[in-house]
């Protein structure tokens, strides 16, 4: 039975990376596989075939535990459900405010800030746009806005992909060295495996490296060299609007307070994303676009429309594949180095970290590995692995790989997933053109951090 889970697991996962020969949205794959997995556990769990961990290792066995191994299996679903739904919240909050501030035509901004019609000079303004924004708001976010930017600019499709595909590798890059950058660099965080100081010390030189040198490369290719062709039949109905100034830097200054919320509070990233979406949706209500505005024309400016807009799909793929990555992570797969059962990604890294002595082999396959399995349930195991100080060399290294490394697939990052959905690249097309790009950034930051760390700053 425990095969017939992974053996779902894989075929889920190969069915969303061939959506495209397939012809079938990927979110289809994701919720079925999902909610197959977690029924197969239930099924195995009740008559006595799979025991369950929680995250708290503790272990649950219906035959020995009845009731309070009902219980405990119960708390694992919904506790991972919560952790599910905190992302899809906080996304669904980024989304809608980022589809307000377009309604107001707030981008105009941004693109009336970006002159240049070089090929060239918009790969790097987006770049550094996308690794800047990333660290202050977080990849996810960023991609979000960026794309949103890149659709006023450049009007033909296979030209944007180019540059939302280089935009993915620039916000993963930019997230590894900020607390609130990445998902992962965030939970990090908060276990106090890192301080925000020390991972902006160590990680935004490798991150500049693995942003730099897939950039430097990409310039030179012949997709970016010569001239943009611009709409401007666009510009006259996409001037901006009264509101365009107040809701950009509205909008953006309530997803930058988030950070701020959190640190005041101490409560999780989404409830600050509720109150920022809340204070926008307040002014949005309230303030004009136009001169001669009436309440006609409401509507058209309202946060129902940005809700309407968003790409709800994108938010069932990602409560589909997190939630088969969870069930994954509860089935007890084997037992670890000192005796204690554990899950089924833990497992994997127990017998990784046996196979291979050297803890940086280990967690450069882990950012490799990132690409492929979400880096948030890897990370985990790794915090449960490991016993190293705060601000240690280790996790350092796992926030700069899990970070940067999901750039090397387009689902395996937060920030790829979003460019997925939002201009349905396709996988296949981003493995041959992206991949070797962000591949070779990834391993030049990696070879930089550890000069840094292990030769240079030796301890």
């Amino acid at each position: 039975m425990t095969a017939i889970i992974i053996v779902i697991f894989v075929i889920g996962y190969l069915s969303i990376t061939l959506e495209h020969p397939l012809k079938l949205d990927k979110t289809v794959p994701a919720l079925i596989m999902a909610a197959l997995i977690w029924a197969l556990l239930a099924i195995g769990f009740h008559a006595g075939w799979f025991t369950v961990i929680d995250t708290h290792e503790n272990v649950f066995n219906f035959l020995t535990g009845g009731e309070a191994a009902e219980h405990g299996f119960e708390n694992t679903l919904l506790h991972h459900l919560g952790k599910t739904s905190e992302i899809l919240i906080f996304l669904i909050g980024a989304m809608t405010i980022v589809e307000i501030i377009d309604l107001h035509r707030g981008f105009e901004i941004l693109k009336g800030a970006v002159k240049t019609k070089s090929k060239r000079k918009l790969l790097w303004i987006i770049g550094i746009l996308a690794f800047v924004l990333s660290a202050i708001i977080d990849n996810l976010t960023a991609t979000i806005v960026l794309i949103t930017l890149l659709r006023k600019l450049i009007i033909d499709k296979d030209q944007r992909l180019w540059y939302v595909a280089m935009v993915v590798i620039a916000a993963n890059a930019g997230g590894a060295w900020s607390p609130i950058g990445d998902v992962t660099t965030t939970m990090l965080w908060i276990a106090k495996n890192v301080t925000a100081m020390g991972l902006i010390e160590f990680v935004v030189i490798p991150s500049i490296v693995c942003f730099i040198i897939p950039f430097f490369i990409a310039s030179r290719m012949k997709v970016f060299k010569g001239e943009i062709k611009v709409d401007t039949s666009e510009d006259a109905e996409a001037e901006r609007l009264l509101s365009s100034k107040t809701m950009l830097f509205l909008g953006l200054g309530m997803i930058v307070f988030v950070p701020i919320f959190k640190t005041i509070t101490h409560l999780p990233p989404y409830i600050g994303m509720m109150f920022a979406l809340g204070i926008v949706w307040l002014v949005s209500e309230y303030i004009h676009p136009e001169e001669d505005f009436s309440s006609s024309k409401k509507h058209l400016y309202s946060a129902h429309k940005a809700l309407s807009r968003i790409e709800i799909s994108s938010i069932l793929f990602f409560l589909g594949i997190l939630m088969a990555v969870a069930g994954l992570e509860s089935l007890v797969y084997g037992v670890s180095n000192s005796g204690d059962p554990v899950g089924t990604l833990r497992y994997v890294a127990e017998v990784l970290q046996d196979a291979i002595p050297s803890q940086d082999v280990v967690v450069i396959l882990l950012g490799m590995l990132s690409a492929v399995i979400d880096n948030v349930p890897l990370v985990a195991a790794s915090m449960g692995m490991y016993d190293s100080p705060t601000d240690s060399v280790l996790w350092h290294f796992i926030a700069y790989s899990a970070g940067t490394g999901g750039s090397m697939l387009i689902i395996g990052s937060a920030a790829g997933v979003a460019a997925m959905g939002m201009e349905k690249i396709d996988f296949i097309w981003y493995l041959k053109k992206i991949t070797w790009l962000a591949f070779l950034g990834f391993i030049a930051g990696a070879g930089v951090f550890l000069l840094i760390e292990r030769v240079i700053f030796s301890h």
